[in-house]
């Protein structure tokens, strides 16, 4: 993934194409039309409602803030499944729940785009085509290559083989929604060379009150991925040093003096329906959600699987039939 690489037509305009390499990410309004959100958040309202807390381990997912990130067996093997973890303040000094179940899960993951129909049908070429590429002359449905809009994206992005590696629902509850401090999505997805890029969609109002994303435009050519997120050898999970690449293949990329990580965030307000593209790279963040509007969106990430090295370290390992590709033809 480079922006060298020639785009195709189709995904994303030139416009957004470039503010996504200037920038680390890019904001496309409207790329999800009100029908597919809603039927994202019936689903989500469903898992939540119907998922049993009696044979639950109470998992709880940790941003690493107040306690060591989650790493017990339901995590690890979750890749392939749909399970429910838990926010950190939804329990009382006893270990007891203070919300309702459905107000209480901080994300669930992390296989929802192969187990949940709704949400797989967003790499579906049928059931959500590239309609930017269908609208112009060389766009990649009306050229024959017909898929779907993330993998349009991915292809404008310079792609060769993306898959798809992790899927989730992230809540943000009401009162308890935890806040996620500055990290780069590569140090826990890693390849090398780092490939990873986060589609990540809003399916309600995301703002300042509830706890949006905020980012540090353009760190993603000069933050190197100094650690990775690993399965630990006595168990668990652990941050190690990276010995292996810290930047994507590009002369664009490389640490510079006088930029610093302590750098002035831009806050990104999104309404309903808006995709989010972050480059893995770079440095973004979320507050706290004190507000009592939640704030619930779908995000799944895709990493280069052509001339890239994804390797048993990393605490999310493919299953039997390898990661999902985008590009179904």
């Amino acid at each position: 993934m480079s922006s060298e690489a020639t785009a195709s037509t189709g995904g994303l305009t030139s416009e957004q194409l470039a503010a996504f390499w200037r920038d680390g990410y890019v904001i496309v309004p409207n790329a999800l039309p009100p029908t597919t959100v809603q039927a994202l958040l019936d689903e989500t309202h469903s898992l939540l409602e119907n998922f049993s807390v009696s044979d639950h381990p109470m998992t709880r997912f940790s941003t690493g803030e107040k306690s060591a990130h989650v790493g017990d067996d339901y995590f690890l093997t979750s890749g392939d499944k749909v399970r429910f973890f838990f926010e950190e303040d939804a329990f009382d000094s006893a270990g007891h729940l203070t919300k309702p179940k459905e107000r209480a899960i901080n994300k669930i993951g992390h296989g929802l785009h192969a187990k949940s129909a709704p949400f797989a049908a967003l790499l579906d070429p049928a059931l959500n085509p590239d309609l930017l590429g269908a609208g112009s002359s060389t766009g990649s449905v009306a050229a024959g290559r017909k898929e779907s809009h993330p993998a349009a994206v991915a292809r404008a992005l310079g792609f060769k083989d993306p898959r798809c590696l992790q899927s989730m629902v992230i809540c943000k509850q009401p009162e308890i929604g935890g806040a996620v401090p500055p990290h780069q999505d590569s140090t826990f997805l890693y390849t090398e060379p780092p490939s990873a890029v986060g589609f990540w969609y809003a399916l309600e109002d995301a703002t300042a009150e509830n706890g949006c994303l905020s980012f540090l435009p353009g760190s993603h050519r000069w933050a190197p991925v100094r650690q990775r997120f690993v399965r630990a050898k006595e168990g668990g999970t652990t941050f190690i040093d990276n010995d292996g690449a810290k930047f994507p293949a590009g002369e664009e990329y490389g640490e510079r003096e006088g930029q610093s990580e302590d750098g002035e965030y831009k806050m990104g307000e999104v309404k309903a329906g808006s995709l989010v593209l972050i480059h893995g790279n770079l440095l973004h963040k979320s507050e706290k959600n004190l507000s009592q509007k939640g704030r619930i969106i779908y995000t799944f990430h895709v990493i280069e699987g052509e001339g890239t090295k994804y390797d048993e370290r990393n605490w999310l390992q493919p299953p039997a039939e390898g990661f999902t590709r985008l590009y179904r033809e």
